[in-house]
């Protein structure tokens, strides 16, 4: 049985390091998600969780939907309909899409849309809306929507319109390859990645027909948001492990995700089961004036990052974030990737080190070494205020909780018994 597990955990391996995700094309998420089309409906990051249990920068992004759908005139309006459960809710995992922080996505709302092109799925995101007040972080007031209907009116169709000058769209595996050998992690850190898609993108931005006013805002608004290209990595990083689990055997983990309340962990051999258990609240470094009592707890769909393996796992790909997460420095980052190297069945040759003696970002966090060791996955994460409306109050390091693992392998101890 254990050479059943091992060969099926091969090719789940090979899936995730054959992945070839291309950048294709923005779109409105009803266009792309059949399911947003059915009614008043929000997507979400995590597992299932009902408006009543939600946190507050997830109950703040959810107000701010409904106010960018126009099913709510005034917060108030958009409260009482959220809490008389007149909004369906369905978490972004469930329907080949992932979402930061709060991930909430509505139907109006663009998304990337990225092609695995060896496998031939999709998976999709929101866009990032850069810093200060933004609704990932539970933000909903005037200059939250102005920036989203600037976004799905000038931005997405010029994206749109760029992205469709390429053949295939965008390699984003060649692009990634460059940007971890320029201090990338692709969570905490994507300096390098946003601004190389930047060099990408601009000579097509200045070919396509829109006014010279958008097209100034458009380069300004790419050029200074510096964690522009998570949301692609996320989408990338879905596309991969999405297919690697449709091999449905095996030991791997093929999401981790949260939702404020409950981790949640899907496994390769396991289908569509999840395996939940409380979050934990990160720790970390606070912008003035917000200490660890303001931090709202785990959230978010970005641990897809650490799930395919950069982010936390390859914290020594960007050991300057160490001290911006409060991990301390280089060495801290050598000892946290080589941890995490012990819970991982392979290396990814595609994303090579320079800083770990040119080794490949992990690959492959399996199950049964998490349990066997106790160590579980570290993820790079911004910190949430826990009220909604005031947005990042830091960044930090947060473990996914052991449970969750342990659960996963007494139901595979089912499947393959000894």
């Amino acid at each position: 049985m254990n050479n059943t597990i091992a060969l099926a955990n091969e090719k789940v391996i090979e899936m995730i390091k054959s992945a070839r995700p291309f950048w294709q094309d923005v779109v409105p998420a009803g266009e792309a998600i059949p399911e947003l089309r059915e009614k008043k409906i929000l997507l979400h990051a995590g597992p299932p969780i009902a408006y009543a249990d939600m946190t507050g920068p997830m109950k703040g992004a959810c107000i701010g939907a409904l106010l960018f759908e126009g099913w709510a005139a005034t917060e108030q309006e958009a409260v009482n309909m959220l809490q008389s459960d007149q909004i369906a809710f369905k978490p972004c995992h469930y329907v080949g899409a992932v979402g930061p922080m709060g991930g909430i996505t509505s139907q109006s709302m663009p998304v990337l849309k990225v092609k695995n092109t060896t496998h031939g799925n999709f998976a999709y995101c929101n866009m990032n809306e850069g810093i200060g007040k933004v609704m990932r972080f539970g933000a909903y007031g005037e200059e939250v929507q102005t920036r989203l209907h600037w976004m799905k009116d000038v931005l997405a169709p010029a994206l749109s319109k760029a992205l469709k000058r390429f053949e295939e769209g965008i390699d984003l595996t060649a692009l990634m390859a460059q940007a971890i050998t320029m201090g990338d992690e692709f969570h905490q850190r994507n300096i390098a990645a946003s601004a190389l898609l930047l060099r990408t993108l601009s000579p097509e931005i200045a070919a396509i027909d829109i006014t010279d006013q958008e097209r100034v805002e458009i380069l300004s608004f790419l050029g200074k948001t510096d964690q522009f290209f998570l949301n692609v990595a996320m989408a990338y990083c879905k596309a991969a492990m999405d297919a690697a689990h449709t091999v449905g055997e095996g030991t791997i983990v093929t999401a981790m995700t949260r939702n404020g309340k409950e981790f949640a962990i899907r496994v390769s051999g396991l289908g569509d089961q999840w395996f939940t258990a409380p979050v934990n609240t990160p720790q970390g470094l606070f912008f003035t004036g917000y200490s660890q009592e303001d931090a709202n707890p785990d959230i978010g769909d970005s641990a897809i990052t650490e799930t395919f393996g950069v982010g936390g796992m390859t914290m020594i790909a960007a050991p300057g974030v160490t001290r911006f997460v409060g991990a301390g420095g280089f060495d801290d980052a050598l000892e946290i990737s080589n941890e995490m190297a012990e819970i991982c069945l392979s290396q990814n040759p595609a994303l090579s080190i320079p800083t770990w003696n040119f080794r490949g970002a992990c690959v492959g966090i399996d199950v049964r070494l998490v349990v066997e060791t106790g160590i579980t996955p570290l993820i790079n994460t911004g910190i949430a205020h826990k009220e909604p409306g005031i947005g990042q109050v830091g960044a930090g390091t947060v473990r996914a909780p052991l449970p969750c693992f342990e659960k996963a392998l007494l139901a595979l101890a089912q499947k393959y018994p000894a």
